[in-house]
Parts: C-alpha cells; sequence; structure tokens
C-alpha cells in the first residue's frame, strides 16, 4: 500500500540512532583578522572585512573599547551577504551587498566584551559566516595596531575552534541538533489540494500571499506561499484531464503562474506582458489547458520578479499520474516523497524546512521508495544518501530509457528528477546536499540535512 511521508510517520525515539556522522564535515579555521588604527584624535578605528561562501574574513577581530568603530565590508562572494554587529543596543548591519560591492559599516563605542559578528541572510550564519568582535580595554588587547587577532586551540574541550566556537560547544551544538531532529515548525506544505469538477473539468485554486514562515524551531522568515503553505499545495491530475487553475493574488506586488515542463497554450504560458498582464495585488487570472504531457512529476511557480518571489516560496508540485498511480510506470512502490531543494530567502532548505525542523522519509524493511526531486533554487546541489545506490528512473517528467545507479546526484535548478530505493537495509541513514557548507558547521548539522529512515 502506497504511503506519501509525512511528518506524523516518524516513531519518537528513533532518531537518536543518528549521529553526527550522518552529515559531512565542516571546514576552515581561523581567519587572519588584521586590523588598522585610524588617525588620532577621535578617529574611527577601520577594519577591513571580507565576505564569501561561506566565511567572513578574518573571523576574529580586536578592537579598542570606547572608539567608534569603521568597518569596510567588501563580498567577493558569488550569492549577496551582509555584515552585522551585534552590539547591546541593537544589531548595526550593511545593506545586502551583491558581489563586488563594498559598504563601510561604521558602529558607536562600545564596552570591553565580546560581540557576535555574522551575516543576516539566512542560512548564511549556521553555514559559518559569524565571528567574534572582542573589544578590550586601553592595554588589553592582544593585537597591536595591524595585527592579527585569530586564537588557535588551546585545549581538548576548552579551546577556540571556528569564529570563537570551542570544542565543548562545537560537541554540544552537533549533539543537540540531531536529538532535536525532527523539530515540530508551524507549518508544512506540500499538501493535497482536491479539485472540484465543473462540467468535466478539474478545477483548482490558489491564493498567493505573503507570511511569516517558520524554516525551524523559533525561526521566521519573510516568505510568498500558495494557500499558505511553503512548498504550495500538490496538484494531481492525469493524461487527457481538462485543467482550470484560478490563481488569486493577495499579496502587496503583482505575480503570474508558469507552468514549470507542462505543454499549454501559448497564452497560458504565465510570462508577464509576453503571454498576459501580471496579476494585479487583489485579482486572479484563470489558467485552463489540457493535459498532453506523460506522466511525471513538473512543477509551477511564479514567474513575476521571480528571484524574490520564487526564492520566497511560490513554487509547488504538479504530477501527471498514470491511471493506478506511479506503481505502473516504476512497478511496486510503497513510499513517495517529495523533496524541493531551496538556497534562497528561505535559506538553505528542504521543502523550506531546515534541519532539524526537515522531515525525514520513513519506510519499512524492504519496502520500495520513490522520491521525486525538485530544485526551485539558485545553485547546483548534489544530494548524496548514506547507505544506499538508487536507481535514478526520470528526468523532466520523462522516464529514462536506460535509469542508472548512483549515491549523488547532482540536481540544477529547474531539473526534477525521479529516484528509486530499495530500502534493505534498517537504520537512520543521513540524506543531504554535498556542498559542504549548505549542510554543516562548527555547531552542527543545519540546512539541508534529513534522513531515510528504515525501520
Amino acid at each position: 500500500m502506497l504511503q506519501r511521508t509525512s511528518r506524523a510517520l516518524v516513531l519518537p525515539g528513533v532518531l537518536v540512532l543518528m549521529l553526527v556522522a550522518a552529515a559531512c564535515t565542516g571546514g576552515g579555521g581561523d581567519g587572519g583578522g588584521a586590523s588598522e588604527s585610524g588617525a588620532a584624535g577621535g578617529a574611527p578605528t577601520t577594519f577591513s572585512v571580507t565576505l564569501s561562501e561561506f566565511t567572513i574574513e578574518p573571523a576574529m577581530i580586536e578592537a579598542p573599547a570606547g572608539q567608534t568603530l569603521s568597518f569596510e565590508v567588501s563580498n567577493t562572494g558569488t550569492v549577496p551577504h551582509t555584515f552585522a554587529v551585534d552590539t547591546t543596543d541593537g544589531v548595526v548591519v550593511t545593506r545586502e551587498l551583491a558581489n563586488g560591492d563594498t559598504q563601510t559599516l561604521e558602529v558607536p563605542p562600545l564596552d570591553a566584551g565580546d560581540y557576535k559578528i555574522y551575516c543576516t541572510v539566512p542560512g548564511h550564519e549556521d553555514a559559518g559566516m559569524v565571528g567574534t568582535l572582542a573589544v578590550s580595554a586601553e592595554g588589553d588587547t592582544a593585537t597591536a595596531a595591524g595585527g592579527s587577532g585569530a586564537t588557535g586551540a588551546t585545549g581538548a574541550t576548552g579551546g577556540m575552534s571556528h569564529g570563537g566556537v570551542s570544542v565543548q560547544e562545537m560537541l554540544d551544538g552537533h549533539e543537540a541538533g540531531v536529538l532535536a531532529f525532527p523539530a515540530e515548525t508551524e507549518a508544512v506544505g506540500n499538501q493535497p489540494l482536491e479539485p472540484r469538477v465543473e462540467d468535466g473539468v478539474k478545477v483548482f485554486e490558489l491564493t498567493a500571499t505573503e507570511v511569516q514562515w517558520e524554516t525551524k524551531p523559533g525561526v521566521f522568515v519573510d516568505a510568498m506561499a500558495f494557500n499558505g503553505m511553503i512548498p504550495g499545495p500538490e496538484i494531481r491530475v492525469q493524461p487527457g484531464d481538462k485543467v482550470r487553475i484560478v490563481v488569486r493574488n493577495e499579496m502587496s506586488q503583482p505575480t503570474t503562474v508558469h507552468f514549470h515542463g507542462v505543454t499549454v497554450p501559448n497564452e497560458m504560458d504565465g510570462v508577464p506582458f509576453i503571454t498576459q498582464d501580471p496579476i494585479m495585488p487583489g485579482g486572479f487570472f484563470t489558467y485552463e489547458f489540457e493535459i498532453v504531457d506523460p506522466p511525471g512529476m513538473y512543477v509551477y511557480h511564479s514567474h513575476f520578479n521571480s528571484t524574490e518571489q520564487v526564492g520566497k516560496g511560490l513554487y509547488g508540485a504538479l504530477y501527471v499520474e498514470p491511471p493506478g498511480g506511479f506503481d505502473r510506470l516504476y512497478g511496486n512502490v510503497d513510499v513517495e516523497h517529495t523533496l524541493f531543494l531551496g538556497d534562497g530567502p528561505l535559506g538553505f532548505v528542504l521543502n523550506a524546512k531546515e534541519f532539524p525542523a526537515t522531515i525525514p522519509i520513513v519506510a519499512k524493511l524492504g519496502d520500495d521508495v520513490l522520491i521525486h526531486l525538485s530544485n526551485d533554487g539558485a545553485q547546483i546541489h548534489p544530494m548524496h544518501l548514506h547507505g544506499f545506490h538508487f536507481q535514478v528512473v526520470a528526468q523532466d517528467g520523462f522516464v529514462l530509457d536506460n535509469p542508472y545507479m548512483a549515491d549523488t546526484l547532482a540536481v540544477a535548478p529547474g531539473q526534477r528528477f525521479d529516484i528509486l530505493v530499495k530500502a534493505d537495509y534498517s537504520g537512520v541513514w543521513a540524506y543531504h546536499c554535498h556542498i559542504l557548507p549548505h549542510v554543516e558547521g562548527p555547531e552542527g548539522m543545519y540546512g539541508m540535512v534529513t534522513a531515510l529512515i528504515v525501520q
């Protein structure tokens, strides 16, 4: 009997088996931390800071108390970053800096103490973009003007390792994340959307809204959702169906919807000012077409201001199912699971959740597991499954004439794959992106990590 995975299927306590070995090795040592003193007479003390994927250099900055601090910040990475200082009076932060951008950030005089420096883009702090601003009273600063502010490890559990994180903090962070998995959050996506039938036409209703979305416990981000969920609700149809999808816009900006990979009449393609006018706030648009494509996984997503709108959650799955379900394509299917990969404003996410709030895939020993993969992010994600070789059976909605075996599958933006896993080995098996800064840092696993649990 086919089951589609959901959080309710997870048995409490089984996840204690998920050891820290489940993911991959975090990287990087301390940054250099060079600083420069400004001119005398009250001029700011100036520091150069470089941002990239996913580091702040230097990760340790030593500065004098009671003086204005000026940070010359540049981004040499490929994605936007910020530089923030968490002071006792609030967070002082740059704008989002694109590749090659620079900005000077001035921070008012601070009392002696340690202050967090970090990137505020969701997921980037967890990826390693965090460090320490160590402010010392005059005469206490270990670094002369122009010298290095890095600290090294000094003991088995008491030394500093990465960005001011001690070995014990590293151990505690790794363990806490594993024990919390799968952590509960406010809402989940990929819920089925049932149509109503009017004169033989299947009618689906989608409403786009701006929401606060919980990516992991207590972390809420600005997001956009269809029907209040990310990913949006699953639409399931069959070849030959006549389909009507009514999209209502309750956001503060226009939108459209494109049916990615689906063959539709040109006027239904969802591209603003080419095939339709944008759906204005308070408005709606009706998409109507017949399903002529073969069974497989397809996607619907925004095509207006899509870097923001898709990045914030306006996407979902459209399945063309054969009569009798995907068993007809692939043989027996006991468990079916949808997995959207994302890396935009929501952070590094699987189905819009960060570890430990990702939902595991749960199967019984011997089950045949079908996983639908779709990348609606902006980066390639090589997805690696521990403990198994899986069979890649379909790409972009088409069953492959020559399926192949793999344990890691690179999914580019816009691509979809179907993979089959024979759950022959019991245990908790990590499943994660193998770009390491997307999944693990000095304080444990985060981001694009989940697990296949075979019971």
